[in-house]
């Protein structure tokens, strides 16, 4: 007979390792699968472009580790762009402190950013992606402050900022 606590600790590690692939396999794969955008680039160029952590968060829909990002914390007057083609995405303006360790807006430039459903996670969020490359900028939600009641949450390595 096995001991219920050997048991136990199997079935823990199983539950954990399972729920692990679980969501490995739910991200949604490359950020250009379901459109087409202005500026495309073969795999192998965006990859030597971007380097590693912004290659995944851009291409892949990654996500960086909470607090990590310097944008964070920059406050100066200036504009927010995407990494991946230089496109202006947010005014300074409009970026506060949500709390929640990554770069936050409340409004988006006109015509910079382009939203799609995601359904990763075992959840429906909305994802943020530039709209001139595709690339995967993070995601919006209504818990935002006046005037608009949304916080993008962007991923900061996805971004870069240019100083006014």
């Amino acid at each position: 007979m096995t001991d219920p606590a050997d048991r136990r600790s199997f079935l823990s590690f199983a539950g954990l390792g399972a729920g692990a692939l679980a969501l490995i396999g739910c991200r949604a794969g490359t950020a250009q699968a379901a459109e087409r955008f202005p500026v495309t680039k073969p795999d192998a160029e965006w990859r030597r472009q971007l380097g590693t952590a912004a290659y995944d968060v851009l291409r892949h829909e990654g996500t960086e580790r909470p607090g990590s990002s310097p944008l964070n914390d920059e406050h100066r007057a200036g504009t927010f762009a995407c990494k991946g083609c230089a496109q202006p995405l947010f005014s300074s303006r409009t970026k506060f402190d949500s709390g929640t360790g990554w770069p936050s807006f409340y409004a988006p430039l006109a015509n910079a950013v382009g939203t799609r459903t995601d359904r990763s996670m075992f959840m429906a969020r909305t994802e943020v992606h530039c709209d001139r490359c595709g690339g995967h900028l993070g995601h919006v939600f209504d818990d935002g402050p006046r005037p608009t009641g949304k916080r993008y949450c962007m991923n900061g390595v996805a971004m870069t900022f240019r100083k006014a």
